[in-house]
């Protein structure tokens, strides 16, 4: 795909209205139909509306969920980010709204807008790079949990565009719900189209494809969106369903090899000299010492704003508890909590297994700290068998990626194993 991609696009393509409601109506019948599929088969579906700003998306996006049933979708609207958005990295107000399995989360608008605005208000290439990269790896890791991902980009002519922002500008109600930053971009109609087809470009994948909309008609694009929303769940039931009966176990990486986990000939742990000591003087001097310079650098990082993730793991009975009190007995208790971390419930096993622990990081400033983390996918639950192999395989990728996530937000994570004999 090159800069021509969207021009090369044909916006003359139109259906009347005759025609649009006998095609409607039989398509509403098989979107209903399988939205109760895919919620009986347990399949978390994400839609994803993108594209020019008056394109139609409103009215196209509420044709497109009347025949839903409004207890099985929800849907959110992506606007500026809130205070408490502001504070954490980019993916997090997302990551929140993932569905949980056999739902469908609908986004007017993304983690897509937020990358173009990246780029557009802030002429930031670079971030817009990194942007991209975390996306890419937020869908797969999705994708590879069984979510479908189906994401529509809304395509228009700068003609048609200027067109409608005339239209809306007689009614001050419809300009309003456009919204101010909206009608901004109609002047850069040239540099948006590059940053679109940038964006189009690196981030269409066979795990979560565009569909490129037609929507100078709106007719057209409302049933172009209802069929291939029908032609991607029809093939995504039967992927589940032929996985049901052929489920086999997948090398993805050499067994000697895993990410993360060069192979060793002795283990790590075997090595560790578990005679040392401290005597008890020395040991409350040190520890009065340090829990002062703690609080000293907690009002120091809430000052520059610096996130704090703190994780805990280690055996059974290695004092996790009593040390994660002692490092907290001088902090300020309104800049840090502590998430104990237990077996997860339903309701959490039924979204991507990272999404709890993402809906605990701390704001900007603060600190959380992990009594156990999300290293119990390749730990207990890999040794008890509550994971399949491929789950806790893809796992060391996942971490090193959702890591990655929190340090290029600025975020200090520091981890400890507890280790005793």
């Amino acid at each position: 795909m090159g800069f021509s991609m969207l021009e090369k696009v044909d916006l003359s393509k139109r259906i009347d209205d005759k025609e649009y409601k006998d095609l409607v109506d039989k398509l509403e019948i098989k979107m209903g139909e399988l939205q109760r599929k895919s919620w009986k088969m347990q399949v978390p579906i994400i839609v994803v509306f993108e594209g020019w700003h008056a394109s139609g998306m409103s009215d196209i996006i509420n044709r497109f969920i009347l025949p839903m049933d409004p207890r099985g979708f929800r849907f959110h609207t992506t606007t500026s980010p809130t205070d408490e958005e502001k504070l954490r990295p980019l993916l997090w107000r997302f990551w929140t709204k993932v569905p949980a399995r056999g739902q469908v989360a609908i986004f007017d608008r993304s983690w897509y807008r937020r990358a173009i605005i990246e780029h557009i208000e802030k002429n930031n290439g670079k971030g817009l790079e990194r942007c991209l990269q975390g996306i890419r790896s937020f869908e797969r890791q999705l994708a590879d949990d069984g979510y479908l991902i189906i994401k529509f980009f809304l395509h228009i002519s700068k003609e048609k565009q200027q067109q409608r922002f005339k239209e809306l500008e007689k009614n001050n109600g419809d300009l309003f719900i456009v919204g101010e930053d909206e009608v901004d971009y109609a002047s850069e109609y040239e540099a948006y189209l590059h940053t679109v087809e940038k964006i189009l470009e690196n981030t269409d994948s066979f795990r979560a494809p565009w569909t490129i909309v037609e929507s100078n008609n709106r007719n057209f694009a409302t049933v172009k969106i209802m069929t291939a929303f029908i032609n991607a769940i029809e093939d995504k039931l039967k992927e589940v369903d032929h996985k049901s009966v052929t489920e086999t176990t997948v090398d993805l990486f050499p067994k000697e090899d895993l990410p993360g986990i060069p192979s060793l000939k002795t283990s790590i742990l075997a090595r560790i000299d578990m005679n040392k000591t401290i005597d008890k003087k020395e040991y409350k001097s040190k520890k009065k010492e340090y829990q002062e310079r703690l609080r000293h650098l907690q009002y120091e990082l809430f000052k520059r704003q610096i996130p704090v993730v703190i994780v805990y793991e280690g055996w059974d009975a290695s004092g996790k508890g009593g040390n994660i009190r002692r490092l907290a007995r001088r902090l300020n208790p309104r800049l840090y909590s502590v998430i104990p971390i237990g077996a997860p419930n339903d309701y959490e096993i039924s979204h991507h297994y990272l999404w709890r622990f993402l809906k605990e990081i701390p704001p900007a400033g603060r600190i959380a700290i992990f009594d156990r983390s999300w290293y119990g996918r390749v730990m207990v639950e890999r040794v008890e068998q509550l994971c399949t192999e491929n789950e806790w395989k893809r796992a060391y990728r996942e971490i090193n990626e959702f890591e990655a996530m929190l340090t290029d937000w600025n975020a200090v994570v520091v981890k400890f194993w507890l280790h005793i004999d």
